[in-house]
């Protein structure tokens, strides 16, 4: 039974494609005994799965294998019963992609980690996975993580052929200067920023073809399948979601006009506002919302998730100042909590820093802001080049 299975797993790893070290490989803490890594379409958490596999077991042993619940051969075979095969034949780490595919996938996870107490399982999925207290059988059993897209840094250590390091917010605020000119000592950002907005975020820009085609084909992967099965909408109101999303990236950016978008797409303002969260939890859309609120409340703004989806929509020609807007959102995205800001400020971030996005030297100042400009390679005192922000992670 898993001979077959152990003749992929040696195939994909010897040929993984991960030009570009993933930063997160080294923040999970990979003894714990259940580990999801969760993440929107495209970001590369096969290939994340793979590496890790390449770095830490040897094929000989045959201690880690890898499966796709997409493989047919999980119809009629039961998944706990292949892990206590695979743990029956000396293994030790079962790294399983794609495993909502699965139906009733978390009760076999829990089931595993309660019956085989010497296996490890990570377990690879879409961020529209409900996980912790939304799933009651994995809450507090699963360590999750997310992975992002390619940042700016990723983007160009692969790129020049450098390692330059990531930096936190704070490291940034207060020796920007230093930073930059570090960073500007070894390569100029602002020579490739235009391609990283462009394509960089998604790993599969690498492969041969159209990468805006295969972007198309991805974020209808991400409506039809990560949207429609796990949330069991029927396929009927396929044509409602795609129509909204549309209509959203395309628009204002500002709050949703819930009312009139319900009138656009023939359904109710419940189902908009539903429909909006699980093209967000999908990984097409940033939601930003005042201080102090969230869903499921109207956000201050709706933004598309990074610039190279703006690009694919947006007919190639996407608005500067919503472009880097949207870079600066997407850099911070899961790593800091992003709210809307007031006349003074675009964003606020973790409730007392005061961020104002600009594309060349503002007119007036405020001591208070933190001015973030996409026209300048090195800043000074409250100026802050924008590239900068793509070395979070």
């Amino acid at each position: 039974m898993l001979e077959p299975f152990f003749r992929t797993h040696e195939y994909l790893v010897e040929r993984v494609s991960a030009p570009v070290r993933r930063q997160l490989i080294d923040e999970i803490n990979w003894n714990d005994r259940l580990i999801g890594i969760l993440g929107f379409r495209g970001v590369g958490k096969t290939a994340l799965l793979l590496q890790y596999a390449r770095e830490n077991f040897s094929l000989r042993e045959r201690k880690c294998l890898y499966i796709n619940m997409n493989n047919f051969f999980f119809q009629n075979n039961d998944l706990v019963e292949f892990a206590a095969e695979f743990l029956k034949s000396g293994g030790h780490t079962l790294l399983i992609d794609q495993v909502y595919k699965q139906t009733g996938w978390s009760h076999m996870l829990r089931e595993i980690y309660e019956r085989f107490p010497k296996l490890h399982v990570v377990f690879a999925g879409s961020s529209v996975m409900p996980l912790d207290k939304a799933n009651p059988e994995l809450d507090g059993l699963v360590k999750c993580y997310t992975l992002k897209g390619f940042s700016l840094r990723e983007y160009l250590n692969l790129k020049v052929g450098l390692d330059l390091k990531s930096y936190n917010i704070r490291e940034i605020q207060n020796r920007h200067e230093r930073i930059a000119q570090e960073i500007m000592e070894q390569v100029n950002p602002l020579e490739h920023i235009r391609g990283y907005l462009h394509h960089g975020y998604y790993p599969f820009f690498l492969e041969q073809g159209n990468f805006t085609e295969r972007l198309h084909r991805m974020m209808n992967l991400m409506i039809e399948v990560d949207i429609l099965h796990l949330n069991q909408i029927e396929l009927k109101y396929l044509d409602r979601l795609k129509k909204l999303f549309y209509i959203l990236a395309t628009g204002d950016t500002g709050a949703p006009n819930v009312s009139q978008l319900a009138v656009d797409v023939s359904t109710s303002r419940a189902t908009v506002m539903n429909y909006i969260k699980f093209l967000t939890d999908a990984g097409l859309l940033n939601l930003i919302y005042r201080k102090g609120e969230d869903f499921p409340k109207k956000p201050a703004r709706t933004l598309l998730s990074n610039t190279n989806l703006m690009y694919a929509v947006c007919g190639g020609k996407p608005d500067t100042q919503i472009l880097i807007e949207t870079f600066f959102q997407n850099a911070l995205w899961g790593l800091y909590d992003v709210k809307a800001g007031d006349r003074s400020c675009t964003f606020l971030v973790d409730d007392d820093q005061r961020f104002r996005i600009v594309a060349e030297e503002p007119r007036r100042r405020a001591s208070e802001v933190i001015y973030v400009r996409s026209d300048i390679e090195t800043g000074r005192d409250q100026e802050i080049p924008l590239w900068l922000y793509g070395f979070l992670y």
